[in-house]
C-alpha cells in the first residue's frame, strides 16, 4: 500500500518524505490556505521538493468552476507546470468529463470528493487515474465504510480498469488498516495520523522495560 501525506505544508512534506519514505502527496484549498502561502507559490515549492521521481502531488482545480472547459484549462496550466501534478477534478459531472477530455491531453486526473461507489464507477469509466473515495466524513455521519471501499476494489478488478484507489480523509490507524484489508491502492492522510499510527502506548512501556534491564547488564 502507498501513503500519501494530505497536506501543503512544506516542512511536513520534507519530514514525511525524508523519515517515512511517503509515496506521494494530496493538496486542497483548505490545506493550501492553512500553509499561508498562494496557492501557485505552495505548490511550485512541493513540486521542486518532488523533481527527478515519480511521486505524484496532486493539485485541484479552483472549485468555483463549473463547466468543462474552465476545469480543462486550468488543469492544463497547472499540468505544464511540473510532471508529478495530477489534477484534482471534483466528482460532478463536468469534473467526469474534464477527466476523460484531460486524459485525451495525456494529463492525470484525481477525481476527488467521491462519496459514493456509483461516483467511483463513473471515474473509472471517464479515465481517472485515481479516484478518491472518501471515508472520514461518511463514518463521522455514522455511514458504514469498510463495505464502501470494497465494492469499489471489486468493482475496478472486475472490469479491469486501470484507476489508483486513493482513501482519503482517513482519521486514525484503524482506517488505514481497513483501507488496506479491503484493497485499496493507497491511503492519503494528516500528518499528525501518521504520525499516531506509528506509535503504541506498549511500546514505550516495553521499551522503558529493556532500557532498565540494558542499564543493570554489563556491556562488556
Amino acid at each position: 500500500m502507498k501513503y500519501f501525506l494530505d497536506s501543503a505544508i512544506v516542512e511536513e512534506i520534507k519530514y514525511a518524505l525524508d523519515m517515512w519514505d511517503i509515496d506521494g502527496v494530496t493538496t486542497n484549498p483548505r490545506h493550501v490556505q492553512v500553509s499561508g502561502k498562494s496557492f501557485l507559490t505552495v505548490i511550485q515549492e512541493i513540486g521542486e521538493l518532488f523533481a527527478g521521481t515519480n511521486k505524484t502531488i496532486s493539485v485541484e482545480v479552483n472549485p468555483h468552476h463549473t463547466d468543462v472547459e474552465k476545469m480543462v484549462a486550468e488543469g492544463q496550466k497547472l499540468s505544464a507546470m511540473c510532471p508529478n501534478f495530477v489534477i484534482k477534478l471534483p466528482a460532478t459531472e463536468a469534473g467526469y468529463k474534464a477527466v476523460a477530455v484531460l486524459k485525451e491531453h495525456g494529463i492525470r486526473s484525481n477525481l476527488t470528493l467521491v462519496f459514493s461507489s456509483a461516483q467511483a464507477l463513473q471515474s473509472m469509466r471517464m479515465g481517472a487515474f485515481f479516484t478518491s473515495p472518501f471515508i472520514g466524513w461518511k463514518e463521522s455521519n455514522g455511514e458504514e465504510v469498510r463495505s464502501f471501499i470494497r465494492e469499489i476494489v471489486t468493482v475496478r478488478d472486475y472490469y479491469g480498469y486501470d484507476t489508483e484507489i486513493i482513501v482519503a480523509a482517513v482519521r486514525n490507524a484503524r482506517q488505514i488498516m481497513d483501507s488496506a484489508m479491503a484493497g485499496a491502492d493507497i491511503v492519503t492522510a494528516g500528518f499528525a495520523v501518521y504520525k499516531d499510527s506509528f506509535d503504541h502506548p506498549y511500546t514505550g512501556v516495553g521499551l522503558q522495560k529493556f532500557q532498565e534491564f540494558w542499564d543493570m547488564t554489563p556491556y562488556e
